[in-house]
């Protein structure tokens, strides 16, 4: 069991280019690590430092307790496995996955032991004579992953490894990564992807990243927790807008009044004299001050309910997707759509005016610099 810890760690480029900046995390043994981000945030450059492929600025890496800024890849006890596969095409499926444990100079009986156990733990014994061009995208990446497997390392690290699958297959072999990951509980995994479905279904823990301005100023880490931390408890307003799909709405208002733990806003778009009033605030902001309420899709429900808060727009666009439909409102004041997320098929149409209730212990409020005001205890379900 190995834990990854990084301490201070940055990255810089000639020329003065910053990637990584003052990244402290700690990855526990048998944990599922994702990074997450924008392109150019630096998530892969992060991963290939862990690797050995990019070296350390400043700041420290560790590997179960050792220091590793200046050990070789592969003396890590890591295996990584790319978007692009990178087997060897005159090489069959066998003798890819045998390859380093040949160059470490292990025997062939160890070696087909532990070809033949990992191939049929990927379910691919009966491919293991044929060259990588007589197989399927999903068929490859799964010998990419078998070559990992074979050496036993003590942390895998993924390289964005369904990129080049069709979405079908995205999800398929999304599921079979975390099976695998649960079969090999004992070694850590390094996840990268932009995709936040896969962080999502795949984490016990997200790192979001920043990229450009917002990392210079801040730090590259976001926000570090569990994908329903992070859903449910975004730290700023660059977390609340990333996380989610489609992503939280963002509703620039003014503060009206606050009182006994409510606050009472008023909304920059809308009908006249639309307010929200929001109950059990641990924190309050000043009146008269500029805020931005957030709501998520799930969280606008269809008409009227009881005394909750409403908000009424016109329809532009309603998507349907058999479960639930996404129905599209006029202006958060900001030039984009409200999405309201309504189970199974909405009558609405392009052009109605819909009504929606707010459910207001949900909602998320940020201050003029962004940050996440204080939020009741945390809520784990869609639902109120």
């Amino acid at each position: 069991m190995t834990q990854v810890t990084l301490e201070a760690v940055h990255k810089t480029y000639d020329g003065g280019v910053q990637a990584i900046r003052g990244v402290d995390l700690e990855i526990g043994a048998g944990e599922f690590c994702v990074f997450l981000g924008p392109s150019g945030c630096g998530k892969s450059t992060l991963l290939r430092m862990v690797a050995g492929l990019e070296s350390i600025t400043a700041g420290d890496l560790h590997i179960g307790g050792i220091r590793m800024n200046d050990v070789p890849p592969a003396q890590r006890q890591v295996a990584m496995v790319f978007q692009n596969y990178a087997l060897y095409p005159h090489m069959t499926l066998y003798e890819n996955m045998a390859f380093g444990l040949r160059q470490a100079r292990l025997d062939k009986r160890e070696i087909e032991r532990r070809v033949q156990d990992a191939a049929q733990i990927l379910q691919i014994g009966h491919l293991l004579d044929r060259l990588p061009r007589a197989l399927s995208g999903g068929q490859r990446q799964r010998v990419a992953i078998g070559r990992a497997i074979v050496r036993k390392p003590d942390v895998f690290l993924f390289d964005e490894p369904l990129s080049n699958l069709d979405a079908a297959l995205r999800v398929h072999m999304r599921a079979e990564i975390a099976r695998l990951h649960r079969e090999f509980g004992h070694a850590s995994a390094i996840y990268v992807t932009h995709d936040q479905t896969e962080a999502m279904a795949l984490a016990d823990k997200i790192v979001l990243l920043r990229s450009g301005q917002d990392m210079l100023d801040n730090g590259s880490v976001a926000q570090i927790g569990s994908p329903m931390e992070l859903y449910h408890r975004p730290r700023d307003l660059f977390v609340a807008g990333f996380i989610g799909a489609p992503k939280m709405n963002l509703l620039p208002a003014t503060v009206l009044a606050c009182r006994d733990g409510c606050v009472v806003l008023q909304l920059d778009a809308g009908v006249d004299g639309e307010r929200i009033e929001l109950s059990e605030r641990s924190a309050m902001p000043a009146v008269a001050s500029r805020v931005t309420l957030g709501i998520r899709p799930e969280h606008l429900l269809t008409g009227r309910m009881g005394d909750a808060a409403t908000i009424t727009r016109r329809v532009r666009l309603v998507e349907h997707f058999g479960e639930h439909s996404y129905v599209h409102l006029d202006g958060a004041g900001n030039g984009e759509s409200l999405i309201a997320k309504v189970i199974g098929h909405s009558h609405v149409r392009p052009g109605d005016n819909g009504t929606f209730s707010i459910v207001s212990t949900h909602c998320h409020l940020f201050d003029a610099a962004g940050c996440a005001l204080a939020q009741p205890a945390p809520i784990f379900a869609s639902t109120p």
